[in-house]
């Protein structure tokens, strides 16, 4: 039979602290490479984008076998770039699909509020030693930063109720509470980033190859016995180009959405730790 609650204690708080996102960052690569092939195909490789001899009528230039194109609009030259295009389309589009997850991720892991207010106001509740009211905070706020305050709140008043340990051993409980419930948080915050930061080199290094590609074949056309094939000259030239413009691009894009979303992951755990902080300073100076 269990125990009637005792007056006065309070209960755990669910703050929400557990951050939603995307668990299998696989199956948004397939996605995103099933996109980028039938962009490729029927998008890039459309013939409204292309002038060429004779007749034809299908969906992609892709499938025109031997029949000489030639683009007539940028869209038709990134086409020309070849297979190595999709493959450059499908890391961008994973950058970018990876970025807003991680932008709602950590949206929900901040909280209903703001986070320099709801730091200011824990720490006055705890000036006043008002547990209860830190707590109702936490309730309100939601999020890891309120998940781990909530944690070591509810561990704060535990201790304060128990007559068994020593102050010191008390202190180092709630320290380790708040560590345990920080260690807790921060894999889901940091979920899917170690994806984008490897997508900075290796979209480079995939559009080098690229580019590499397109040279082989434009040297490969300068080769040739008698006058240069002007268009296999211009079809290596403009793969070299659009897959260095396509690295270049997702390189540069995952940089900066892997250190934006660094930095916001550094704020909330600078958060944690000023608030974890002043609620084991205040057990101390108030026991």
């Amino acid at each position: 039979m269990e125990k009637p609650a005792q007056k006065g204690s309070t209960p755990a708080v669910k703050t929400g602290g557990n951050v939603r996102g995307i668990k299998n960052a696989f199956l948004v690569i397939v996605a995103c490479f099933i996109i980028a092939w039938c962009l490729f195909l029927f998008v890039f490789g459309a013939p409204s984008h292309f002038d060429f001899d004779g007749d034809y009528h299908g969906a992609s230039m892709f499938f025109a076998g031997d029949l000489k194109y030639h683009p007539n609009d940028l869209i038709g030259t990134i086409f020309k770039g070849g297979i190595i295009v999709p493959v450059l389309q499908t890391l961008f589009l994973t950058v970018i699909v990876l970025s807003v997850e991680r932008w709602i991720a950590l949206g929900s892991a901040k909280g209903k509020g703001n986070i320099t207010v709801f730091v200011r106001n824990i720490k006055a509740c705890l000036a006043k030693n008002d547990i209860e009211g830190a707590q109702a905070l936490c309730a309100k706020q939601k999020g890891s930063v309120a998940a781990v305050v909530s944690a070591a709140l509810v561990r704060y008043k535990e201790m304060d109720e128990n007559t068994v340990l020593t102050k010191e051993q008390k202190v180092a409980t709630l320290q380790k509470e708040v560590e345990e419930a920080t260690a807790m948080e921060m894999p889901s915050l940091q979920q899917n980033l170690p994806i984008v930061a490897t997508l900075t080199t290796l979209g480079t290094l995939v559009g080098l190859l690229g580019t590499v590609i397109g040279m082989i074949k434009s040297f490969q056309a300068l080769s040739a016995s008698g006058a240069p094939d002007s268009t296999e000259l211009s079809t290596g030239i403009s793969e070299a180009l659009v897959n260095t413009a396509f690295g270049i691009a997702t390189g540069a894009f995952a940089v900066i959405s892997y250190n934006f979303y660094t930095n916001k992951i550094d704020n909330l755990t600078y958060a944690i730790d000023e608030i974890g902080y002043s609620i084991v300073q205040s057990f101390a100076a108030n026991h």
